[in-house]
């Protein structure tokens, strides 16, 4: 891991400010996104050419910054939380990279705010959509986002792989069994084309049909 990292990970000051904060908040270890995945969300972002994306689940908005930068000047970013509380520690970063204009966050629970967006007219309106929010709403999360990503259009899913508890069979918590649900719809799904990464925590691509 070290190696990878001095050979390939970019993460600038911003960015490494931003990480060094959550890491001492609550849990913040444990909830923050390495900052290689970060890079690696950034390159999809930019590979697949998205011009709105969408983020389930902000935390303290790491990955949105580095999704918002990987956007053109007239990109535009759409991140969700439960709370603001995590999303505003973010904003001072986003204002020091340049692209808080980019970013809107809306507050609220996942789904509502999603089945919102759909009842409003975007179905189809995303180019990639990235979930790392609660686990156990992650097979609501995507049957939704599955909704408001084009055809052609990019779904990533974190934590796929869940600290290894999807393969415990005395893990049964609904967080666990959230994951193993939607790994097995995704499998399942002739919607999508798919492949699931052993990165980081679990990575998966999902890409609508």
């Amino acid at each position: 891991m070290e190696y990878i990292r001095e050979s390939s990970l970019r993460e600038d000051e911003v960015l490494r400010d931003l990480r060094r904060l959550t890491a001492g908040l609550p849990g913040g270890q444990a909830m923050q996104l390495m900052a290689e995945e970060g890079q690696f969300i950034a390159l999809l972002v930019a590979l697949t050419g998205a011009e709105r994306v969408l983020e389930i689940g902000t935390f303290t908005g790491y990955s949105t910054l580095c999704m918002a930068r990987a956007l053109p000047a007239h990109g535009r970013l759409v991140t969700c939380d439960i709370t603001d509380r995590w999303p505003e520690i973010g904003v001072e970063f986003w204002r020091r990279a340049g692209v808080h204009e980019r970013i809107e966050v809306r507050v609220g629970a996942a789904a509502e705010t999603l089945t919102t967006m759909i009842t409003d007219g975007l179905s189809g309106h995303f180019d990639l959509v990235f979930i790392d929010a609660d686990k156990a709403g992650y097979p609501e999360y995507y049957e939704l986002s599955l909704r408001l990503v084009r055809p052609g259009g990019l779904l990533v899913l974190d934590n796929t792989l869940f600290f290894g508890r999807v393969i415990d069979p005395r893990a049964d918590d609904p967080d666990t069994a959230g994951v193993r649900t939607v790994n097995a719809r995704i499998r399942d799904d002739e919607r999508v084309d798919l492949s699931m990464l052993p990165v980081a925590d679990g990575i998966t691509l999902a890409r609508r049909r």
